[in-house]
């Protein structure tokens, strides 16, 4: 037999429309890929034929969807309490998080920030819920001015800290971000420390060099089931630092979703022997959280633009499965993430194409689905689809 390949590729953010409980966390009306397609940008004809607009919740937006498309689509509801990306990409790999992890609307308590200052020698501004590019505009001159660390939160489970590159060196961020996450534990145990270099002056730049600290996942997910068995599995973008490095075994990070786009192709056309696991953050980082909807459907049309070439790179046995981890509607007041349904196209050249599946229970199908593609016992959450 020979190797087997599954490409799994996040669309960080790419939601199908709001979930049954979506007042409970203020997404009411929210549905992202409709949003982008508002801006009258949106050019997707690679994924219409695999049959990703015949999915409920989005099958109402062109009159033209083909009867009979390529691959099997459905949506996936989020088993688990969040709508963030740590607790949708561990629901994906077979985790559900049962309660949400902290989040911190008034920002933290002082007794962390007390200790935080004095294990990093550095004292702290903010400390409120923020948007990234606002607060280097409006706490940057006094960071460049005092050495002060910018912290700050989102509604996400995350601790932020930013800093100017010729004040605080990437290497010496990514140490504080280090003592943050020890710090964080118990119910202060959020989801991601994440370092925010910027550069330049004001009103500044973020740079490429972002980095997430994460929890550590509280159980085995499907990479480690993979790699015990001996299984190869490759990260692109920020899976290495969602799973808190645990369970890959060769990765790479990347600036942008073109960049992901290309270490998927380059991996589309290596010799492996299981899983190449994508995110491409764009669509939430930089289009949805900043209300981008032009931005976000271009994004999207770009992606749609590169698929031809990732399909024919697939081998007979090979199987991709494009899916998201949470919606980030960019049109809606908020600049958060909402609860959505997500969608799940799964292609290959031996998968049954033209077949609609409706809606799952939990995104941590896919878990089992791909489990079930090595010949593993899913011990987890989730039921194969094929």
């Amino acid at each position: 037999m020979g190797n087997k390949r599954v490409f799994l590729i996040v669309l960080d953010s790419v939601g199908v429309g709001e979930m049954p409980d979506a007042a409970l966390y203020g997404d009411e009306g929210s549905n992202t890929i409709k949003a982008a397609a508002s801006s009258g940008l949106l050019d997707m004809p690679n994924m219409k034929k695999l049959g990703f607009f015949n999915i409920e919740g989005i099958n109402d937006m062109y009159a033209d969807n083909p009867k009979d498309f390529t691959a099997m689509v459905g949506r996936m509801a989020e088993a688990s309490k969040g709508k963030d990306t740590t607790t949708g990409h561990w629901e994906i790999a077979g985790i559900i998080s049962e309660k949400p992890m902290p989040t911190f609307p008034n920002g933290f308590p002082d007794s962390f920030i007390k200790e935080f200052e004095k294990r990093t020698g550095r004292r702290c501004v903010c400390n409120k819920p923020y948007s990234g590019t606002d607060v280097i505009r409006d706490y940057g001159k006094e960071h460049e001015e005092t050495g002060c660390l910018i912290v700050y939160t989102s509604a996400d489970s995350v601790f932020q800290i930013a800093a100017h590159e010729n004040i605080v060196p990437v290497d010496e961020l990514y140490r504080y971000c280090e003592i943050a996450r020890e710090l964080l534990t118990g119910d202060l145990a959020v989801g991601r420390v994440i370092a925010r270099p910027f550069e330049g002056e004001w009103p500044y730049k973020r740079t490429s060099r972002r980095h997430d600290f994460s929890l550590v996942p509280p159980k085995n997910t499907m990479l480690d089931e993979l790699k015990d068995r001996g299984f190869d599995v490759l990260s692109v973008g920020k899976i290495i630092d969602i799973f808190a490095q645990k369970g890959i075994t060769e990765f790479v990070r990347t600036k942008d979703n073109a960049e992901g786009i290309e270490r998927t192709i380059e991996n589309l056309k290596k010799d492996f022997n299981g899983i190449s696991f994508t995110n491409l953050v764009d669509f939430d980082m930089v289009y949805g959280h900043r209300n981008d909807a032009p931005g976000y459907a271009k994004a999207l049309s770009y992606f749609d633009s590169k698929l031809p070439e990732m399909l024919a790179l697939l081998r007979d046995d090979d199987i991709l499965m494009i899916t998201a981890d949470h919606g980030c509607d960019p049109v809606t007041p908020s600049t958060d993430h909402s609860r959505e349904y997500v969608p799940l196209v799964i292609y290959g050249k031996n998968v049954p194409g033209g077949v609609n599946f409706g809606t799952r229970s939990t995104f941590a199908d896919v878990a089992a689905t791909v489990l079930k593609q090595f010949g593993i016992e899913n011990a987890g959450p989730g039921a194969a689809i094929i």
